[in-house]
């Protein structure tokens, strides 16, 4: 059994303190893909969840940690009645001006990080079998590859996302097909996976495939050396 992993200092904001202890698994998939049901049958196996994209929520929520310094940034309009980063609106800019979409990531990226770090952190301590990062754009990052030990990709066809998408939240095609060609390409995830989970039929289907991941990341971890 691995040694506990050694207490980070206040100010560390990466992952190395885990590497050696606790298997890091990148999830990831294109929007629709199947993603967060995967994390959530993952959770119910025992392994420790951190979805990047719920902490970027949590962050531009009402009063969330990076609220003011997006109002700095962009300006009271960017923000909305309730407290909470305009979506839409923000959506809108980033889309269409680059340099728009650097500042808003400078602010935001930092934020998320210390705190998917301070998550990771903790559910080591509670003793869980294997960490799953959510990360929607990990191949985009360029940095996330080099920070897990093995890389898992929700799949389907891209038509099966854009469907999936349009019925979840009511986006008319074109947006759909907007947000898609602004991340990775099915093929360009297909070739950085180590595991594919094909997210194409039933949820009893995807709870066998996510039954066998569980078992592949389990042997994993007896296979890696002892850290003791």
């Amino acid at each position: 059994m691995a040694t506990a992993p050694p207490t980070p200092t206040a100010e560390q904001s990466d992952l190395s303190p885990l590497k050696g202890h606790t298997p890091l698994i990148g999830l990831t998939g294109g929007i629709g893909s199947g993603k967060t049901a995967v994390s959530d049958l993952l959770a119910e196996l025992g392994a420790g969840i951190v979805d990047t994209d719920l902490i970027a929520h949590q962050i531009t929520a009402p009063h969330g940690a990076a609220i003011a310094l997006i109002e700095k940034q962009f300006g009271p309009d960017f923000i909305a009645a309730d407290g909470a980063l305009n979506r839409d609106k923000m959506r809108s800019l980033v889309f269409n001006k680059p340099e728009a979409r650097k500042s808003l990531e400078a602010i935001t990226h930092p934020l998320t990080r210390q705190e998917t770090v301070r998550q990771a952190l903790a559910l080591s301590k509670e003793g869980v079998p294997y960490l799953v990062f959510v990360v929607p754009l990990l191949i985009e990052s360029g940095s996330w590859i080099e920070l897990i030990d093995l890389l898992v990709l929700v799949d389907c066809p891209e038509e099966t996302q854009v469907q999936r998408v349009m019925q979840r939240s009511n986006l008319p095609r074109e947006e759909v097909e907007r947000i898609l060609a602004a991340q990775a390409s099915r093929e360009e995830r297909l070739k950085h996976a180590d595991i594919v989970i094909e997210n194409q039929g039933s949820l009893k289907d995807l709870e066998v495939e996510v039954q066998d991941l569980h078992q592949k990341i389990l042997q994993f971890q007896k296979d890696q050396p002892s850290s003791s």
